[in-house]
């Protein structure tokens, strides 16, 4: 039978009386302490199967009190609350055992499910333990067991995380700390910075990483079809629905799910995707009851989160859900260490692929290269070593291989034609023009906004901004 008491060990008065009253309205029997002593004490007698607490409370920190309860209670699941957003707290926490880290404020509806989930695991735990040990380690052994130190090249050597970059390695040290809990990851970066690579490594390194990865771009698919891709739907749902289809959460169960760019995501699917990781549980389109998943979610941006909060194109609260462990990649340019490690990298890589013996760079290329500002980072560094990789002709690329202007050959190669009047030229009207590499570069990303984008040298706002500006022309055509 499992236990569902709860320990709840808050100094605050007025907040103390506040979560209790509303544990005590969804059903559960509620104890209170009042500083970390007294919660310590309390817990170790094993009558609660859950103790939500302050960290840092007085008496004994967040870490010891961890420490304590779990020594003679390891079935307990702890729940910290923080005022604070901090990484290494968090991660800290995490690390020795906390079964989540919440910030306040407080939504009771997260609380709620959080609880809710604590106890369900509690269970299920139970049950496997019983099973599969005869009085084997306990649980912190048993998750312990299930870590890996690093990831297999994250789906192979293309999916490899390259640095030599101090911070970088500090921040893949705290990515395996914090890769085997559940908590949301928000992770920031510039275009190019390799985000989507973090969040493999993160789901490679952690207890989830023999089930699904699943991707989903929110600024390549229309507002139309993200919905379902994400939520799935009943046949008849809607015009062309003719089949049931499991979204992408429900494709992720006991997997990770990125949303990529997750601040182009429209601001009325925001609130179904809070509802999601909240109550963990997904209501397909035109479906009639919610489906349970257990998804760990990482979500990845190119802009100022807080920026777009105060312009009212995202919400706060999905923000400070999304955030509980924040992960910021550092550009290209703050780590030029890093530009010869890559090179190496990137040039081993497309011998490989593209059959060639270049054995590296010379110094005058070398030179030129950490000039460089490198707007579009890594990915930047990769695509110029790929096209000079094919254009070199010796062993070494040289600076002149690395073809840094916009056309790949000299201006007077070209023939200047006499001047004629521009009706008898042609020549397309710029914007018929600019349509076209619009569509070319779609097609050729096979429908992927962002991609395309990038591809374009603009944002993926400006091209979805664009794509409207030709269907409004169409409707009124």
């Amino acid at each position: 039978m499992k236990n569902e008491n709860i320990l709840l060990a808050e100094e605050n008065p007025k907040e103390r009386f506040a979560l209790a009253d509303a544990l005590e309205g969804w059903g559960f029997k509620v104890d209170t302490a009042l500083d970390g002593v007294d919660a310590v004490k309390k817990a170790k007698t094993g009558k609660y199967g859950l103790l939500i607490s302050s960290y840092g409370l007085p008496g004994v920190d967040g870490i010891s009190m961890l420490e304590s309860v779990l020594e003679d209670n390891a079935d307990t699941r702890i729940i910290f609350i923080s005022s604070e957003t901090s990484i290494e707290n968090a991660v800290i926490a995490m690390k020795n055992g906390a079964f989540d880290f919440i910030i306040k404020p407080i939504d009771g509806a997260h609380l709620k499910s959080l609880v809710n989930y604590a106890f369900a695991s509690t269970s299920q735990s139970n049950d496997a333990h019983a099973v599969t040990s005869s009085g084997g380690p306990d649980k912190r052994t048993v998750r312990g067991s299930e870590r890996r130190s690093d990831s297999k090249e994250q789906g192979g050597a293309d999916k490899q995380i390259v640095t030599g970059d101090t911070r970088m390695l500090n921040l893949l040290d705290k990515v395996k700390q914090v890769a085997d809990s559940r908590a949301s990851v928000l992770i920031r970066g510039e275009s190019g910075t390799g985000k989507e690579l973090f969040a493999r490594f993160i789901h490679e390194n952690s207890g989830r990483r023999n089930g699904p990865f699943v991707a989903v771009n929110c600024g390549a698919l229309p507002e139309t079809l993200l919905e379902s891709e994400l939520f799935g739907h009943e046949k008849g749902a809607f015009t062309g629905a003719i089949t049931k289809k499991s979204g992408k959460f429900e494709l992720a169960d006991r997997g990770t799910i990125l949303l990529d760019e997750i601040t182009e995501m429209q601001y009325h699917l925001q609130a179904k995707l809070l509802r999601v990781i909240q109550e963990r549980e997904v209501d397909r389109v035109g479906g009639a009851s919610p489906i349970r998943v257990d998804v760990r979610i990482i979500a990845t941006t190119n802009r100022d989160v807080k920026e777009t909060i105060k312009k009212g194109e995202f919400r706060e609260d999905l923000f400070y859900r999304l955030n509980v462990i924040p992960l910021s990649i550092p550009p290209l340019r703050e780590r030029a260490g890093d530009i010869k490690v890559l090179v190496k990298h990137f040039v081993e890589k497309y011998n490989r692929l593209d059959g060639r013996s270049v054995k590296s760079v010379t110094t005058r290329a070398m030179d030129k290269l950490l000039s460089l500002p490198f707007g579009g980072n890594v990915r930047e560094l990769e695509n110029l070593i790929e096209r000079a990789v094919l254009l070199c002709d010796g062993e070494k690329i040289d600076a002149g291989d690395l073809y840094l202007e916009e056309s790949l050959f000299e201006p007077d190669s070209f023939v200047s034609p006499e001047v004629q009047p521009a009706s008898e030229l042609p020549i397309e009207p710029l914007k018929e023009v600019e349509k076209k590499v619009i569509f070319q570069a779609l097609d050729h990303t096979k429908g992927n906004r962002t991609h395309a984008a990038t591809i374009l040298g603009i944002s993926v706002r400006t091209l979805r901004n664009k794509l409207n500006e030709y269907n409004e022309q169409v409707e009124k055509a």
